[in-house]
């Protein structure tokens, strides 16, 4: 891990960038898990509408989920996506649904097992 502060997007809204530079440690992390399982429900929901995501780019596109596991386990629905979470440096595959007002997730592996 660097000594130096992370660098925000360039494209970071600035009262949103000055916010979060305001949070401690554990705010942050609630927030980047809230934003990985919003982030998984819009890319699903455009997925499921035909939508664009935003950037002009199709969803599908947007979100490869050939990179990752192609079958949900047993336990987890067929309506579920692939998402990768970043925890310590490391990359992790966990599968994402919702189940009525929840965002669920299950744990699936490493991204890179080596």
């Amino acid at each position: 891990m660097s000594d130096d502060p992370p660098t925000p997007p360039t494209d970071l809204p600035d009262d949103l960038g000055d916010g979060l530079e305001q949070c401690s440690p554990t705010r942050l992390r609630q927030i980047a898990e809230y934003a990985e399982a919003l982030a998984a429900f819009r890319e699903r929901n455009d997925r499921l509408d035909g939508a664009d995501d935003g950037d002009g780019e199709h969803a599908d596109r947007a979100h490869k989920r050939e990179d990752g596991p192609e079958n949900p386990p047993d336990g987890v629905p067929s309506k579920a996506t692939i998402t990768v979470k970043e925890i310590n440096d490391n990359r992790y595959y966990y599968w994402q649904w919702r189940d009525g007002e929840q965002i669920r997730s299950q744990y699936e592996g490493p991204v890179d097992p080596a």
